[in-house]
C-alpha cells in the first residue's frame, strides 16, 4: 500500500477557525466604562471587525485579545475555553461583560497566512 505524502496535499494546507462574536451584555452590576449593551465586534481570520459601533474601549480590548486566537480554534469537548464564554470588565467597578460567540467555521490556507513552508 503506497502511503500518501498529506505535505504535498494542498487540503493538508488548510486549517479552520470560527469567526467570533465579542458582544457586550449586562450582569446586573452598574457600568462605569463607556460600554453599551449590545455593542459587539468580529473577529474573522486575523481581523476585527466594528460593524455595529464606532469605538470600543481599549483596556477592555486589551484583556478580550489574549483569549480570541483560542476561542477561534476547535477545541476538545472538556477544554474550559470551549464552555467559558464571559469574560468580565478589566474595571473590577463596571458590571459590563462581554460573551464571546463562536459562529461559521471558516477555511484558511497556510500559505495565505505566512510566507513560512510548512514543514516537510
Amino acid at each position: 500500500m503506497k502511503e500518501l505524502n498529506m505535505t504535498n496535499n494542498k487540503a493538508s494546507h488548510q486549517f479552520e477557525l470560527y469567526t467570533l462574536k465579542v458582544e457586550v451584555v449586562e450582569t446586573g452590576r452598574a457600568f462605569v466604562c463607556s460600554h453599551h449593551v449590545g455593542d459587539y465586534f468580529l473577529v474573522e481570520g486575523e481581523n476585527l471587525i466594528f460593524e455595529h459601533t464606532t469605538s470600543f474601549s481599549m483596556y477592555a480590548l486589551a484583556a478580550l485579545l489574549p483569549l480570541l486566537p483560542a476561542k477561534q480554534r476547535p477545541l476538545q469537548d472538556a477544554d474550559w475555553m470551549l464552555s467559558d464564554a464571559l469574560i468580565a470588565c478589566p474595571d473590577p467597578h463596571c458590571g459590563a461583560a462581554f460573551k464571546i460567540t463562536r459562529m461559521n467555521k471558516r477555511n484558511f490556507n497556510h500559505e495565505d497566512a505566512t510566507i513560512v513552508p510548512m514543514p516537510e
